[in-house]
């Protein structure tokens, strides 16, 4: 039952029984200790089961057993959990009006408060061996399969959703629970809010009954007993637990001012070990969280709305954020802390009228297309919100760091999302938040739903850097958020076109002319393409792969389980290889079609597929449709799988196209510019100190890199800290000083991760401690 895998280096595993039973809504209540670093509370969980999600496609063989088709031992002890002194349900601890979306939907009037024991539990289920298959075909009884890691559970029952005042009046059966929530998920969009509202009234609703539960290293198993189906399980359970301060889907640290905060970082593991839930992508559901800490921090998520604070007792502020979008739970995003808020020192009435917020409650909904995606208030449904240009933003960072956004990075949000509307069309969220994450964050940026996070290495130097980086994460809105892939091997369907569009996104947000900005391309290409050689040198073969599982993509076990191939790998985290490839393979198709054939294709594919997910062969196909059959040029989608997505080292298209094609002006100027200080570097001259601090400023990384390869004691100091600093880029600085094999260099290197790597998350110390030791 419980799988042991090496955390460092296996696939990841995903046991969710989504095949069955699909959680529809998440209503998540919590507390944040930053003491205790914890986080704890209860998740409210409403279920839809039936044959309307059968999966699309099953695998004849499965990589791990599932918990739905497995025997099963659980532990015996009486009764169900061993009791937990003073725990309490969610109605204890605060009021309905907590969750009540208000007239704007970002108020919350708690005045109710307490705290949860954080006492960890020995789970125990009576009985001992039985059938969980949830297909029904025996007598045993029907378990529910939840990913879960690192979290201690410490109560679940089912909720009395037919307890709430006025349920009867939009359901036809009052009495039977689980017809209640049938029908509340079943409530059509225009309907959101009145079905947020009825969410957060059932989550406040009494229990009526504890349900057997037991957990293992990756998931939370939890029948009722004498319930053999997946329609007859309760579905609408609590689940009351706590977060611990080692679970790594959270990090603790602090932030650049030195003040305590917590994010969630990017996890491999995504956000089993931040609350239960079905990790794999089929599972799309919207939520709702009233989250609340002490109130000099600010917590920030990837909700719909732009929630302000609650003051409820003294020192504590209650936050309450929402999402109206079904989307898989690997995108929901929290981040706390003492963020400060960087606003424009002018705000022109011409901008405030262009970034106007339409929340679907507002908008005028004149259906402008039909979407094909389940029911919800859609953006490209909203005739208002598809001519917004710029939609509403806001800058968070550390206050030591407030003057470099206010300079660097808050001018730049405007032109970079109209010139990602002018390509792709309408925005699919409707605000954006962009937080300056602490500099233990192991990337440049993370793009989740409204909320994106940037490293402080994007704000040093010139907006260049700035500018390509929040493009290219701008570019998920559409690519990894609104359209996903339903096999995460397939990266590419992410990576591969934020990339592809952050060129294109900055090209035109720079407003550069046609050949400008053609020019810079072909510059950036032909650094991509050096990059792509040196990964493919370095790198395993089995690692290049953009479509691993082959014929096999998208296909999962009977209940609904998966892996994810090299998903626990630290070394995967920092490989390019899902962006470069898929980068090139774009451009390829781009160049082939043209690109305004390219891009006006872009933007049906988008309309089409928003809201859904899809896999390579859905891009391709419709791709390859709207060419005209005597341009093809043998270009199939078997050819594309072969030469590009199924094939490690470099694709041979793109091996002919460079050795074939001519360097631009810009490419050979650069290839001048180059070669001079090449010429100039080496002759003997004196160092001034002042023109070392300009390097720095402008090209820290560079710089650095320069230091360690000629071996420039006096700038040591530099590597230290840049090491320290800027974490998401430091990590190649260790191997450049390993690979030197100087003593010195190699005793700078170790000192430097002695000092950081309480600091660093997991998988980048762990790909570190391998290069050092």
């Amino acid at each position: 039952m419980d799988i042991k895998l090496d955390p460092s280096r296996d696939d990841l595993p995903l046991m969710a029984n989504t095949s069955h039973i699909l959680v529809k809504h998440y209503v998540l209540d919590l507390d944040v200790d930053f003491e205790s670093q914890i986080i704890e509370g209860t998740i409210v969980l409403f279920f839809e089961s039936g044959n309307k999600f059968k999966k699309q496609s099953s695998s004849t063989e499965e990589t791990y057993p599932s918990e739905s088709n497995k025997a099963c031992k659980f532990r015996t002890p009486e009764p169900c959990h061993i009791p937990v002194t003073n725990t309490r349900t969610v109605s204890s601890k605060m009021g309905y009006n907590d969750f009540v979306i208000c007239g704007k939907g970002e108020k919350d009037t708690s005045g109710k408060d307490g705290n949860h024991d954080n006492q960890e539990q020995a789970s125990g289920i009576s009985s001992s061996k039985y059938c969980c298959d949830a297909g029904n075909h025996g007598s045993e009884d029907f378990l529910l399969v939840l990913d879960c890691c690192d979290l201690s559970v410490l109560k679940v029952e089912e909720v009395d959703v037919a307890a709430v005042p006025g349920i009867e009046k939009f359901t036809r059966s009052p009495k039977l629970r689980n017809q209640i929530v049938c029908e509340l998920v079943a409530l059509p969009a225009d309907r959101w809010r009145e079905q947020l509202d009825y969410y957060a009234r059932c989550s406040q609703a009494p229990g009526c009954g504890e349900l057997l539960f037991d957990i293992d290293t990756w998931s939370l198993q939890i029948r009722k007993t004498g319930v053999q189906t997946a329609t007859d399980f309760p579905h609408a359970i609590r689940i009351q637990y706590t977060t611990k301060p080692q679970g790594r889907s959270v990090t603790w640290t602090s932030d650049q001012s030195g003040r305590p905060c917590v994010y969630t970082m990017g996890s491999p593991i995504n956000n089993r070990a931040l609350f239960p839930c079905q990790e794999p992508p089929v599972a799309m559901s919207t939520w709702q969280a009233t989250v609340r800490a002490a109130a000099s921090f600010v917590v920030l998520m990837s909700g719909e709305n732009s929630a302000k604070p609650t003051q409820l007792r003294e020192g504590c502020s209650s936050w309450h954020y929402y999402v109206t979008m079904p989307m898989p739970a690997s995108t929901f995003t929290i981040a706390v802390g003492s963020w400060t808020e960087t606003k424009p020192e002018i705000c022109s009435s011409d901008d405030l009228a262009t970034e106007k917020s339409f929340s679907p409650f507002e908008a005028d909904f004149r259906y402008v297309g039909v979407c094909g995606h389940m029911e919800y208030p859609c953006r490209f449904q909203n005739a208002s919100a598809t001519t917004q240009e710029i939609i509403p933003h806001r800058v968070f960072a550390p206050v030591c760091l407030k003057g470099a956004c206010q300079e660097t990075l808050l001018p730049l949000i405007p032109p970079c999302l109209s010139a990602a509307h002018s390509v792709l069309g309408t925005h699919p969220f409707s605000r954006l938040d962009v937080l300056i994450v602490p500099a233990n964050f192991p990337s440049l940026g993370m793009a989740s739903p409204h909320l994106v996070f940037l490293s402080q290495s994007t704000l040093t130097g010139m907006s260049q850097f700035c500018g390509t980086r929040l493009c290219h994460e701008i570019a998920h809105a559409w690519f990894g958020l609104a359209i996903g892939a339903r096999d995460w091997t397939e990266e590419w369907l992410s990576e591969g076109f934020a990339t592809h569009l952050e060129d294109v996104f900055w090209a035109k947000a720079q407003q550069l002319a046609p050949h400008e900005a053609r020019e810079q391309r072909e510059l950036r290409a032909c650094l991509r393409w050096r990059r792509l050689q040196d990964e493919v040198r370095n790198s395993p073969e089995d690692m290049q792969v953009l479509r691993p599982n082959k014929e096999k993509t998208g296909h999962v076990s009977d209940s609904g389980s998966s892996v994810i191939k090299h998903g626990l790998n630290p070394d995967k985290v920092f490989m390019q290889v899902h962006y470069l490839k898929g980068y090139f393979l774009l451009r390829f198709l781009a160049r082939r079609l043209g690109d305004d054939t390219y891009f006006s294709f872009l933007r049906k594919f988008v309309h089409k597929f928003h809201g859904q997910l899809i896999l390579s062969q859905d891009f391709l196909q419709m791709l390859l449709e709207s060419i005209p059959e005597e341009r093809r040029l043998e270009l199939s989608v078997e050819n594309i799988f072969q030469d590009w997505l199924e094939s490690s080292g470099i694709p041979q298209p793109l091996q002919r196209e460079r050795l074939a094609g001519a360097e631009c002006g810009l490419v050979r100027q650069v290839s001048a510019e180059v070669a001079k200080w090449v010429r100039v570097n080496r002759r003997p001259r004196k160092r001034k100190r002042k023109e070392t601090e300009e390097v720095l400023e402008k090209v820290r990384h560079r710089w650095c890199e320069l230091v360690v390869k000629h071996k420039y004691t006096e700038a040591y100091r530099h590597v230290e800290r840049f090491l320290q600093e800027d974490q998401a880029m430091g990590i190649y600085l260790y191997g450049e000083l390993m690979v030197s094999e100087d003593a010195r260099q190699q005793r700078l290197a170790r000192r430097c991760f002695e000092l950081s790597k309480e600091q660093m998350d997991r998988s980048s110390a762990e790909v570190v401690a391998e290069m050092l030791y």
